[in-house]
């Protein structure tokens, strides 16, 4: 490896200094009763006839509260004298096995005692019909034979393409509910139709099965729960693109347009189903969305523990380490993509022995002349931006910035002797 040391030597890492990030953090303290509200319109309650078994669809995102979302949704449907069982909906997550669907909701603290309901998992589908296209649409089977559907999620940009309508209600109705099967069949076509092809599945679905409403949150910058509303099938139609206008108003961003260096502590599938979300980042795993900064060099550093492995999104970066590559579960992580259809973000980054050169191998090839005033921002993750670090160069735009606070002086950044940061 003496080449690389012989051309990274004399390359420098940039003074940093500690910023605070300010975002618009108001959330809903009190959930059932606004909750219970919304639910209580009277044309959602009247979809509801005593004896009715109603399939309610809970998926795999880690939502803010989905605990409380369920459990009053079930409590709902019940007052009004129908029978809520829940349908695990989170297409092929969950090693794609009912047992495996029954555990993730177990893990995010859905399991038959909270939510008030029996659970049924099972991977079985019915097809029930095609798009012009000659895509296949499938349901689960319980939620098929149900009198009637509810769906719960979480309205989001997506990080692989672009539309009015991306993470939300119709991508549950479409991908969530289709299990494996559907999951497969919207992403074989790839993210370039995803936008036609997830509401022309939901509205599908939606003529043929009995979807009653769509219990819909969005989340503020730090992941808490800021809006609730519930929608009937027509009103999913016609607003779900405004929730998610509002919701790509509230995501937390870093402010800068134009970045050098982009340096990330950590990636997971607990961050980002791409290990970081490209929102964030600017950098995305498919042609067919955009937005954020205007990165020249992206380095990652390591893999959260709660990923087991997946490295999903290291592919995105230019740079990684030996100790992440150590870490990394290929079986998993190329598992990941075949699914997705999406393979760049599971290739290994070119991996350097340490996060020292890690850093250095980017400002060498960030393309500026003089290294000493290369344009750097370090963070924990693409989850957690309300402290972040930048390098000298940025000091006196993030002074004049109104979402940015210095609040320390600049500083060396601590290597050990290894190299790694700690």
């Amino acid at each position: 490896m003496g080449i690389l040391q012989d051309l990274l030597k004399d390359i420098p890492v940039p003074k940093m200094a500690k910023v605070k990030v300010k975002f618009d953090d108001k959330k809903i303290n009190d959930l059932e009763p606004i909750l219970m509200e919304k639910l209580q319109q009277e044309h959602i309650k009247a979809k509801i006839q005593p004896g009715m078994e109603i399939a309610v669809a809970v998926g795999s995102r880690g939502l803010d509260r989905l605990v409380e979302l369920t459990a009053v949704t079930v409590k709902f449907l019940k007052d009004l004298g129908a029978k809520p069982f829940i349908v695990p909906s989170m297409g092929s997550h969950g090693g794609a096995t009912a047992e495996g669907q029954r555990e993730v909701l177990a893990h995010l603290g859905v399991t038959e005692e909270s939510a008030g309901c029996e659970i049924r998992s099972s991977m079985e589908v019915v097809k029930i019909g095609e798009l012009p296209n000659g895509l296949p649409v499938y349901v689960d089977k319980y939620a098929s034979d149900a009198d009637g559907i509810v769906v719960i999620n979480r309205v989001k940009p997506h990080t692989a393409f672009r539309g009015p309508v991306e993470s939300g209600i119709m991508k549950m109705i479409s991908i969530g509910l289709g299990k494996q099967r559907g999951a497969e069949a919207c992403h074989q076509l790839g993210f370039k139709y995803m936008a036609e092809n997830v509401p022309a599945m939901a509205k599908m679905i939606m003529e043929k099965k009995p979807l009653l409403f769509g219990v819909a949150t969005i989340e503020n910058a730090f992941d808490k729960i800021a809006v609730v509303d519930v929608l009937s099938p027509e009103e999913i139609i016609e607003r779900e693109a405004d929730l998610q206008a509002k919701a790509k108003e509230l995501l937390p961003k870093l402010f800068f347009e134009q970045l050098e260096v982009l340096v990330i502590d950590q990636i997971g599938k607990n961050i980002s189903g791409d290990g970081m979300d490209p929102n964030i980042t600017g950098r995305y795993p498919t042609p067919y969305a955009h937005g954020g900064p205007d990165v020249n060099k992206m380095v990652v550093l390591g893999l959260t523990p709660q990923t087991e492995g997946n490295a999903n999104g290291v592919g995105t970066a230019d740079f990684t380490t030996q100790r992440l590559v150590d870490r990394m579960d290929l079986e998993v992580t190329y598992a990941n993509g075949l699914t997705s259809t999406v393979v760049a973000p599971t290739k290994i980054a070119t991996t350097l022995p340490n996060d020292r050169e890690a850093i250095q191998a980017a400002v060498k090839t960030s393309n500026i002349l003089d290294f000493t005033k290369v344009k750097m921002v370090r963070i924990k993750n693409t989850l957690e931006l309300s402290e972040i670090e930048v390098s000298e160069a940025l000091v006196e735009y993030v002074k004049q910035h109104p979402n940015m606070e210095l609040i320390s002086e600049l500083y060396e950044l601590p290597f050990d002797e290894k190299g790694n940061l700690y």
